[in-house]
């Protein structure tokens, strides 16, 4: 049976998240998890290619894909994050509920939670790589798609690091670039890679695992992205306000005049 594959991805994303809750309290840095998150994808991908045969075009180019992306984000995460010590949303979560008691309540609130979105959001890969079905048209469309995803998720994140290297920079905003068309080139970038991966897998005749772009692209709009984000930003970065007025939040789009 087909979804057993998918059931199979998500005992082996659990295995991960569970052995990375195990690791996180030694360290109490239950943080670690922002860096595994791209890491669960390529787990179930490689479950999904190897349970389904890995028999198409179509599998290979998708498992590629997502290797790609998730070594990238996660490579770039473990230098940003590397001796910064938890994260302060976790150190919140931590006071909140106690220190002596988050180290449990934290498997079930962080890795757990974070492991069944993961399992979730990776049916847009199980859909592209279960099928044997042939390449056509729309796998083309979807590899333009994930690369213009790619473009502006990596390239955000490069452009970004490089403007804050620069001392001169120190309290200003970044608006140069990606940034000049979208508030969040990296989140937008994200989405759209994302639905890349939808596109091969509705290519593949698989249109109800479309769904993992979905929750992908909500996380990114309503949960833990864009709406958290600025909040922070509107009350720490002096002008963010007139930056919002100008630019667009999430798809590109070209700068308004400032009157």
């Amino acid at each position: 049976m087909i979804w057993a594959t998918y059931l199979w991805g998500f005992a082996a994303i659990m295995a991960l998240m569970t052995a990375a809750w195990l690791v996180s309290i030694p360290l109490k840095n239950a943080s670690i998890v922002d860096i595994l998150w791209s890491v669960n994808f390529v787990v179930a991908a490689v479950v999904y290619f190897v349970l389904s045969g890995g028999g198409s075009g179509r599998a290979l180019l998708v498992l590629i894909l997502a290797l790609v992306w998730a070594a990238r984000l996660a490579i770039y995460l473990l230098w940003r994050n590397w001796g910064q010590g938890e994260d302060f949303r976790y150190q919140a979560f931590r006071q909140n509920f106690g220190p002596d008691r988050y180290w449990w309540f934290s498997f079930f609130q962080v890795f757990l939670l974070q492991g069944t979105l993961a399992w979730l959001i990776s049916s847009s890969l199980f859909g592209g790589i279960s099928s044997s079905a042939p390449l056509n048209w729309l796998d083309g469309l979807g590899v333009v798609v994930w690369l213009i995803g790619f473009a502006f998720e990596a390239g955000g994140d490069w452009q970004l690091v490089q403007f804050k290297k620069d001392p001169a920079n120190k309290g200003k905003l970044l608006t140069r670039g990606f940034w000049r068309y979208t508030r969040h080139p990296n989140y937008f970038g994200d989405a759209a890679v994302w639905w890349g991966f939808a596109i091969l897998a509705a290519a593949a005749g698989s249109y109800i695992t479309i769904l993992g772009a979905v929750i992908m692209t909500v996380l990114l709009l309503r949960v833990s992205g864009v709406s958290l984000l600025e909040k922070t930003l509107v009350k720490t970065k002096p002008g963010y306000e007139q930056y919002m007025a100008e630019t667009s939040a999430f798809f590109p789009w070209f700068p308004k005049s400032h009157s």
